[in-house]
């Protein structure tokens, strides 16, 4: 889930059971009264009446999940359910996750090492619970003319909102990605209601990821515009590169369907420029966005345009930002990936000419040449002529040999471990290779190979 949500935390909530309500039958009973002291003229201007049908439908809503409290040992759980017991047992394994499942009559619990980790409802005593519940706090919010109970309100729409997350992050881990989706959404679309109106971007941006994730490009365009038009594009831009990647496939699928092939080529052509055109818009903002420079690039190669384009827009982001040492980082990026060895290497050394203390520069000319040398002895163990053959192993040692130094400097001046540990990795293997040549490297070798193993310096 961390991984597949870009790191956003997951909701730290409860679920409880309603205590009020006993039995299905009990809460159509209160719901019903409920909703006619909402009909009668009367009671309907009163900000109690609507705020206890609210609750009453909450009380609903929660009141199948049973005394289940996500975080409670089993232990703990069996205790205060006393008799009450599973109809049913199984061993699941959901996302790569092993669980132990327990049904009962109208949920599933869901335990990871003996802790309750998800409540299930499988029987609703209500459906549509919670949208019934936000219109009643939305009238509550209208009526309430002062505003004495716009933060009894809120509360009580936040709390919708976190439900539709538990239910949507639920889906997900069920593996149902189209309602992950639309939980999602509901959650965001929730939250933009009086008097609480503060957008949950996190949930509009998590409809579009489930959207994009479970194939259905359109509704993750639809989705990932919307981010866009609320300024969101979360974390370096990503926005913009998951809504070209589908605008891309989904212009595609329809020219895919045409008939005519020259029509049919010209229409995936465009399919193509669209989404060069919402990567552009988004690298303007975002320069040093990893994913909408591959997307960029990769257009610019496969389309047999004008690579030039993307040091026009590189040139536009320095002359904005001109002590930003990321931003030749980017360019080294570019240029090797365009086969641009020097001019690649040229643009990784700019960066420590702005900024001493920034160790990606040296990062970026360390692994162009350590790829370089993969490359060249690739070449060499497929090269039958033994002349040739040792051309291209000097060439590899040479190419070995330079990453060190870059290496070398981006470890001493990181501050980050984790960054060292990956740059020890890359050390570790040039030096091994000469380890039996000059004691210094044998020596560099061991080093580094102690940091590797223990995870830090």
């Amino acid at each position: 889930m961390k991984k597949i949500f870009l790191a956003l935390a997951l909701l730290a909530s409860f679920q409880f059971a309603g205590a009020q309500v006993k039995s299905q039958d009990a809460a159509a009973a209160a719901i019903a009264k409920a909703q006619a002291d909402a009909q009668n003229p009367k009671k309907a201007t009163k900000v109690a009446t609507w705020m206890k049908l609210g609750q009453t439908l909450m009380d609903a809503y929660n009141a199948p999940a049973g005394n289940g409290m996500i975080g409670m040992q089993k232990a703990e759980l069996k205790l205060m359910m006393g008799k009450v017991a599973p109809t049913a047992v199984e061993n699941v394994v959901l996302g790569g996750q092993e669980y132990v499942k327990e049904s009962y009559a109208n949920s599933d619990y869901y335990y990871a090492n003996d802790v309750l980790n998800m409540i299930v409802v499988t029987k609703p005593y209500v459906e549509n619970a919670l949208a019934q519940a936000l219109e009643a706090y939305k009238q509550a919010g209208l009526v309430d003319a002062g505003g004495k109970k716009k933060a009894d309100i809120a509360a009580a729409i936040e709390a919708i909102c976190n439900k539709y997350v538990e239910e949507a992050y639920n889906a997900y881990t069920l593996g149902d990605l189209a309602k992950a989706s639309v939980n999602f959404e509901k959650a965001a679309e929730a939250s933009l209601v009086e008097p609480f109106a503060k957008l949950d971007t996190n949930s509009l941006y998590n409809a579009g990821f489930a959207a994009w994730q479970g194939g259905d490009n359109d509704k993750a365009i639809e989705v990932f515009n919307k981010c866009i038009g609320y300024g969101y594009y979360a974390n370096d831009g990503e926005v913009f590169g998951k809504l070209a990647e589908c605008t891309e496939k989904s212009l595609t699928a329809k020219a895919e369907a045409i008939a005519d092939e020259a029509a049919k080529a010209d229409a995936i052509k465009a399919a193509k420029a669209a989404a060069k055109d919402i990567l552009e818009k988004g690298f303007q903002a975002y320069p040093a966005s990893q994913s909408i420079l591959i997307g960029l690039i990769n257009y610019y190669v496969t389309s047999g345009e004008d690579t030039d384009r993307l040091f026009v827009l590189l040139d536009g982001a320095k002359k904005n930002e001109p002590n930003n040492a990321s931003l030749y980082y980017v360019e080294g990026n570019i240029r090797s990936k365009l086969g641009q060895e020097a001019e690649a290497i040229e643009a990784y050394r700019k960066c420590a000419e702005i900024n001493p203390a920034y160790e990606f520069g040296y990062i970026g000319e360390g692994i162009l040449m350590y790829n370089k040398a993969i490359d060249v002895q690739t070449k060499a163990q497929e090269e039958f002529d033994d002349n040739k053959y040792m051309v291209l192993v000097k060439q590899f040692e040479e190419a070995l040999k330079g990453c060190i130094a870059p290496f070398e400097k981006a470890f001493e001046i990181s501050k980050d471990n984790d960054v060292k540990v990956s740059i020890a990795e890359y050390l570790k293997n040039a030096c091994y290779r000469f380890r039996d040549e000059d004691a210094s490297f044998a020596e560099k070798y061991e080093k580094f190979k102690a940091i590797t193993e223990n995870g830090t310096l």
